[in-house]
C-alpha cells in the first residue's frame, strides 16, 4: 500500500527557496486554452464512457464543436487585446481535422503542448508500450507541424497511469500540468532521473469545472479569477507564485460569458509586477534557477526529520 504517489517530496511553504520571477514579477500568469477534438463514436474503452448519452451523442459532440467553429477565434481576440500568448493544451488530431486553427495559434507565437491525440481516447487500460507510443506520437506531431519541441503534458481527459510522467519525461518532456497540488512549481521524481517539474494548473479556475460541474455563473467566474489573482499577487511579494487560467472555447467562448472573462483579464493586466508567461517559460525558468535549491532543501528537511 502506498501512502502517497511518490512523485514529489514535501516542501513546506515557509521553508522553500525564495522565487523571483523575471523583472521582479510577483506572479507568473499563464493562460492554457484546451484545443481539443472529440470523436463522435470513438473506440470503446471499458473503463470510461466518452459521452453521457448513448452513442452517437450528437448533442455532446456539437457542443464541443462550437469551440472549434466559433469559440477559439473569439477567445483569441480577447487574449490578443491583452498581449497574452496562450499555452495550448492540444489534442494533436486537430492538426489533421482543423489545422487552420493551429495556424492561427502559431501566427501568435503561442506554445503547443500535448493533451494526447484525441480527448476521447484515454490512458486507462493501455499497456506501458501503448501509452509510450501515444505520448511519442503526439509529441512528434507537434514538432513536425510547428517546429516546436513539446515540453508540457496534460493527459487526455486527465486520464493517467502510474507510468505517465515517467514516459513523458523519457520522451524529452520538461513539465506536467497533471498534479494540481501547489501554487509554485515543484520538482517531480522520475525513474530516469531527468530534471522534471510540475507547473501549477488550476482545476478551480478551469472554465469547464466552473460552468459544468460547479454551475457558477459568468459574473462569479470573473470574480473568482480576480480574487485568486489578488491573493497570489499579495503572497508573491514574498516569493513568486503561479496562476493558471485553463480555458475551453466551447465554454468561455460563448457570447454571454466572454465579457466577464475579459473584465477579469483587465484586472490582472492592470497590475505591475506580473509576468505574462507560457507554461514552457515558467518550467524552464524554474528548472534553471530554483530546481536544484528546492531539491537540496527537501533533502535537508528529510535528514533533519530522519
Amino acid at each position: 500500500m502506498k501512502s502517497d504517489p511518490g512523485l514529489y517530496g514535501y516542501l513546506p511553504w515557509d521553508r522553500r527557496p525564495e522565487i523571483r520571477w523575471p523583472n521582479g514579477a510577483r506572479v507568473a500568469v499563464w493562460v492554457a486554452p484546451n484545443i481539443e477534438f472529440y470523436e463522435l463514436e470513438p473506440p470503446v474503452n471499458p473503463q470510461r464512457k466518452p459521452w453521457p448519452r448513448p452513442m452517437p451523442d450528437v448533442l455532446g459532440y456539437a457542443t464541443r464543436d462550437y469551440g472549434n467553429r466559433v469559440g477559439h477565434m473569439r477567445m483569441m481576440r480577447v487574449l490578443d487585446q491583452f498581449g497574452i500568448r496562450g499555452s495550448v493544451s492540444l489534442s494533436t488530431a486537430m492538426l489533421t481535422h482543423h489545422p487552420e486553427i493551429i495556424d492561427l495559434v502559431l501566427e501568435r507565437d503561442w506554445e503547443l503542448f500535448s493533451h494526447g491525440i484525441y480527448n476521447t481516447r484515454y490512458t486507462y487500460g493501455l499497456s506501458e508500450d501503448q501509452e509510450r507510443a501515444m505520448i511519442v506520437d503526439a509529441m512528434q506531431r507537434i514538432s513536425d507541424y510547428s517546429g516546436q519541441h513539446c515540453d508540457g503534458y496534460l493527459a487526455p481527459a486527465l486520464s493517467h497511469s502510474e507510468h505517465t510522467i515517467d514516459l513523458f519525461a523519457e520522451a524529452g518532456g520538461s513539465y506536467t500540468c497533471d498534479l494540481f497540488h501547489d501554487d509554485q512549481p515543484t520538482p517531480v521524481n522520475t525513474r530516469s532521473g531527468r530534471r522534471f517539474v510540475s507547473v501549477p494548473y488550476s482545476l478551480e479556475l478551469n472554465d469547464t469545472i466552473v460552468y459544468v460541474v460547479n454551475k457558477i455563473e459568468p459574473r462569479r467566474y470573473g470574480e473568482m479569477i480576480c480574487r485568486a489573482f489578488d491573493r497570489l499577487y499579495a503572497e508573491g511579494e514574498r516569493s513568486g507564485t503561479v496562476m493558471c487560467i485553463p480555458l475551453h472555447a466551447y465554454q468561455v467562448g460563448h457570447p454571454h460569458r466572454l465579457a466577464a472573462f475579459q473584465r477579469a483579464l483587465d484586472h490582472v493586466c492592470s497590475h505591475e509586477h506580473v509576468w505574462l508567461a507560457t507554461g514552457r517559460e515558467i518550467a524552464h525558468y524554474y528548472l534553471e534557477h530554483y530546481y536544484d535549491q528546492a531539491i537540496a532543501t527537501m533533502r535537508e528537511i528529510e535528514e533533519a526529520t530522519a
